[in-house]
């Protein structure tokens, strides 16, 4: 089996971090997104990946590389637009051959992994298998009826739904799905729907196996989705000082420090993560929080909250919560006078202020 990862489109929900990154490379417990997508087909047993891009291939190639530090092999295939799912599976054809492979969204995540269906799929002789997931608001997905373990409808964000199981963006196909994306027709919105081909195999008489997941799912294309995601893995974490932490501070729960990083004077409530190089000093942290590689927090207060490598919080009077901060930050209080609010910030922003 192969992997097919998609790591094109514009990321348009997470601007304006998106402006000037990849969508996939923005991190959970400072880890990209893209790296648990690698990481999780490897760890299923599928070493030969191949990555869609679009506009942020050379970003993408450079986190990533040939593979080699994740175990596997990596080809990129680049998709000349955004264009769909299926046509994701289009651009990739000469690639994917008449392999079976895995299609995963790579700002995608699923606990436990994919290895239970992987071997499911690998002992099945049906055309496709597909995770499903129950959704407080499936017109957001593509939204999938099952009755008695079979599917019976498919539709793409549907204004009313007839059921709450979505499609995860994990899809398991042999190579009957060549013919059926080749079969179908662009979408009200433009697009190769892979819903539209999923039910192309159904009507051609072809077998999809449903699996309900009985863990969580997050599609981490929104901020809030991210700050899930980020305090779902720190959850997972284990107690690690390798960094330095002064006799001064305080440390409860699982906190890991990275070497390299230095805090002093003060409060680190876990779970959290301190990046590699950071300085945190004078400071609390709390809860769900990851600090990224040569950031410094400074005289200032931060829970529940991501904050990408190289950015400053400076002697900031209020505690900062619920936010997602991006590289080269610097949020500071200034003491000029007279008073005010000064921010540069990008399109699509949002400040909350008190």
């Amino acid at each position: 089996m192969k992997g097919l990862v998609l790591s094109g489109g514009k990321g348009t929900r997470l601007r304006p971090l998106t402006y000037t990154g990849a969508k996939q490379l923005v991190p959970l417990a400072n880890k990209p997104v893209l790296f648990y997508v690698v990481e999780d087909l490897v760890s299923a047993g599928i070493t030969d990946i191949g990555i869609v891009v679009g506009d942020t291939a050379e970003q993408i190639e450079a986190a990533v590389g040939d593979g080699s530090a994740f175990g596997c092999q990596v080809s990129y295939i680049r998709q000349d637009r955004p264009g769909g799912l299926a046509h994701a599976v289009l651009t990739a054809r000469h690639w994917l051959g008449e392999d079976r492979f895995v299609m995963y969204l790579g700002d995608n995540f699923i606990q436990g992994g994919i290895g239970r269906y992987v071997e499911s799929f690998r002992s099945s002789s049906a055309a496709a298998h597909v995770l499903l997931y129950h959704v407080p608001n499936p017109q957001d997905f593509g939204v999938v009826e099952v009755s008695d373990g079979r599917i019976i409808s498919l539709e793409e964000k549907p204004r009313d739904p007839r059921s709450d199981l979505a499609l995860v963006g994990i899809y398991f196909f042999d190579h009957g799905i060549h013919e059926a994306v080749r079969a179908i027709e662009p979408s009200w919105r433009g697009e190769l729907e892979i819903t539209d081909a999923i039910r192309r195999l159904l009507v051609t008489g072809l077998e999809v196996v449903p699996h309900v997941l009985d863990g969580w799912f997050i599609d981490t294309g929104k901020m809030e989705d991210m700050l899930d995601a980020n305090r779902l893995v720190l959850q997972d974490i284990k107690r690690r000082i390798d960094g330095r932490v002064a006799d001064d501070c305080t440390v409860q729960g699982n906190v890991v420090v990275e070497e390299g990083a230095e805090v002093i004077g003060s409060t680190l409530r876990g779970p959290l993560i301190i990046g590699t190089g950071a300085c945190v000093e004078g400071s609390y942290v709390g809860p769900f929080t990851a600090i990224g590689p040569y950031c410094t927090v400074r005289g200032s207060e931060i829970e529940h909250t991501i904050v990408m490598q190289r950015s400053q919080i400076v002697d900031v009077p209020h505690r900062i919560e619920d936010s997602l901060i991006g590289c080269d930050v610097t949020v500071s209080r200034s003491h000029s006078r007279p008073k005010a609010y000064k921010m540069m910030l990008g399109d699509h922003s949002k400040v909350g202020i008190l």
